[in-house]
């Protein structure tokens, strides 16, 4: 299993660079490692008390990622996998940041994300 760390401040910068994911939703090159494997999901909590945005951007080569919390973009509809899973599975599942960006490696190699989006 990948040994996850955090991005360095400059790296966090860099991915602010450049095309974003919601128009260019594939892999890009890792500021970290310079791989082509840096990977991103997103997702919209249900339970939030306004509309948020979660993403959490890793990339699959080096073991680095970030997570971060923002306004949800107005109008921004986005295909999420994870939406289907009962709410006690899915708490399982991000109960540990280890296992959750294993499991969203696993939906990336398998061809389920990256995910979709329109505004």
């Amino acid at each position: 299993m990948t040994a996850w760390n955090s991005f360095s401040g400059d790296e966090v910068a860099a991915l602010t660079q450049g095309e974003s994911f919601f128009l260019s939703p594939g892999e890009r090159h890792c500021p970290g490692c310079g791989e082509r494997s840096l990977r991103a999901y997103f997702t919209s909590p249900a339970n939030a008390r306004r509309p948020t945005l979660v993403s959490y951007v890793w990339c699959s080569g080096c073991g680095k990622f970030v997570g971060t919390r923002a306004k949800h973009p107005e109008g921004l509809v986005l295909s999420d996998p994870l939406a289907a899973l009962p709410a006690e599975e899915r708490r399982e599942l991000e109960r540990s940041l280890n296992g959750f960006l294993a499991h969203l490696d696993h939906l990336w190699d398998a061809g389920v994300l990256p995910q979709t989006f329109a505004a």
